[in-house]
């Protein structure tokens, strides 16, 4: 079956997806709750959609399209304040974080949906070991090789949503020593990683995707578990690395921050994206997840090596007109506050355990995050 027409949409719009967890209210153990709280969610209007997730114990949101970051940030919280009630009735907490610290995935429930019935059939124990919590975000393109250039053009910039939204130290009990533990869960599926570097998408589509599918290994997008991928049915591309933030102000300003700096990059001022970007990608990336911000990376142009902290730093400030014609300034601020002072959320996580001496006070942390709004 030929890939879907990719559907041009406007240039720059976002879209914000974010995974979140379900918990109970009394151990701070995952909670089985997802059909409960989705039928109560469904008998009135909700500020966004809510969907099922792969285990019981998630589900997923994501906003309308959207334009900027003021209103981007209000139907965010508007949907925050509709779980968090809706939860509280039924005697359930919800969370951010990209790991919940403790739970075991041998216990969670594979959701009552063919799909993911269908994927924990092909991944066994790997279906189970997705309970975990990313935000992905999409940003509008207005033709199909114009998001294939956005794709590749971002490949250097990754490290710095990694670093930026870490919030996944623990698992499974312990510090694993990784500021983003998420991401070593989605490798291990064979379709991770990169996309092909392909900059013209009757190459991508009529080509490599041909291809793969007459191997019979996919069928659509969705079977592909890329860092960044193209979605045609919604004329984007869609940035897959981050875990969620603990708070929706974090996760509206990573979405800006790549709102902008997609706007940068298609003033086409930046040498074009080639093959050999790719040299020192898996390099970056793991940098990023072990050492968060203080990781360090290398150009892959320059080969010259810097810290993660210090290339968001002087991101920001090359990108910094493009949010003053977007309405970004806010965002903006949100990411280098987090950057150059307060760090991501996993340094946040680890303080939580060292005042409270518990994975579980590390969860009760991340439920008043959510709930409260910006952390120190």
């Amino acid at each position: 079956m030929p890939l879907e027409t990719f559907k041009a949409s406007e240039p720059l719009t976002l879209g914000v997806e974010l995974e979140l967890q379900l918990v109970n209210s009394y151990d701070y153990d995952l909670s089985s709750s997802a059909n409960d709280l989705l039928e109560l969610l469904r008998r009135k209007p909700f500020p966004g959609v809510v969907t099922p997730e792969m285990t019981q114990s998630m589900i997923e949101i994501a906003t309308d399209v959207q334009t900027m970051h003021g209103p981007l940030l209000d139907q965010l919280r508007q949907i925050r304040d509709t779980l968090v009630a809706a939860c509280d009735r039924l005697n359930i907490e919800i969370a951010g974080g990209g790991t919940h610290p403790f739970q075991r995935w041998f216990e969670q429930r594979i959701f009552s949906k063919p799909r993911f019935q269908e994927l924990s059939g092909l991944y066994g124990y790997l279906a189970k070991q997705f309970t975990v919590f990313g935000q992905h975000v999409h940003v509008g393109c207005a033709s199909p090789d114009e998001a294939l250039f956005l794709l590749h053009a971002l490949n250097r910039y990754v490290p710095h949503f990694i670093a930026l939204s870490a919030s996944s130290p623990f698992s499974q009990g312990v510090d694993t020593l990784f500021d983003s533990a998420r991401l070593n869960s989605v490798f291990a599926f064979p379709l991770s990683g990169r996309a092909p570097f392909v900059l013209s998408w009757d190459e991508f589509a009529n080509g490599y995707f041909t291809k793969m599918e007459s191997t019979g290994v996919v069928k659509s997008m969705k079977d592909f578990y890329w860092d960044i991928r193209p979605k045609p049915e919604y004329g984007t591309i869609e940035l897959r690395v981050c875990d969620t933030p603990l708070t929706v102000e974090r996760a509206a300003a990573l979405a800006c921050y790549l709102q902008a700096l997609c706007r940068h990059l298609l003033e086409r001022n930046e040498p074009p994206p080639e093959e050999d970007d790719y040299l020192v990608y898996t390099y970056n990336r793991f940098q990023a997840c072990r050492f968060g911000l203080d990781g360090m990376m290398v150009n892959p142009r320059t080969r010259e090596q810097i810290s993660i902290r210090e290339d968001v730093l002087a991101t920001l400030r090359k990108i910094s007109h493009h949010a003053d014609v977007l309405e970004s300034q806010a965002a903006l601020e949100e990411v280098e506050r987090t950057a150059g002072s307060v760090g991501n959320h996993a340094s946040y996580l680890r303080r939580c355990f060292a005042g409270s001496g518990s994975v579980q006070g590390v969860v009760r942390a991340s439920v008043e995050a959510l709930r409260q709004g910006p952390t120190p």
